[in-house]
């Protein structure tokens, strides 16, 4: 092979490098995560309530949502199946897609509660993720037969 032909060779093989390189640090989508919808429906009891809301994922990877957290007490995160309520340790939130928390399917659930929860108020949450930086939520107390125009 030509000196011209190796050197031609080299830096096609640079630009596929730089190009390579540019698109596993260009997807911004952990940095695009949103939340839109977040509610909690006035509860019925003082230490326990349960919350909804949707994380939107623009970005072209795949994240997950894998605890969230509140100075106001314990949440956890549930998913309905068939009726069935089962605690979960991580929830996928989708590449181009959502992640949505709704009455009777996925759904934060706040318990130990240090005050309950009146309509007007809000109870703030730190959403973590596997990839993403964390995001607060501030998320108002609604009535108790509040339904969003969403349908969550």
């Amino acid at each position: 092979m030509s000196a011209t032909a190796l050197a031609g060779a080299g830096a096609l093989a640079l630009v596929g490098a730089v190009v390579l390189v540019g698109c596993s640090g260009s997807d911004a989508s952990a940095k695009n995560l949103t939340v839109s919808g977040a509610y909690i429906p006035q509860p019925v009891s003082a230490d326990m309530a349960a919350g909804f809301l949707t994380i939107s994922n623009p970005g072209s990877s795949q994240d997950e949502l894998t605890s969230v957290t509140s100075d106001d007490g314990d949440i956890t995160m549930h998913e309905t199946t068939g009726g069935t309520m089962e605690e979960v340790s991580r929830l996928p939130v989708p590449a181009h897609g959502q992640l949505v928390f709704k009455s009777g399917a996925n759904h934060l659930m706040f318990d130990k509660l240090k005050r309950k929860p009146e309509q007007g108020q809000t109870i703030t949450v730190e959403l973590h993720f596997a990839q993403s930086d964390p995001v607060v939520v501030k998320m108002p107390v609604k009535s108790a037969t509040y339904v969003p125009k969403t349908g969550h």
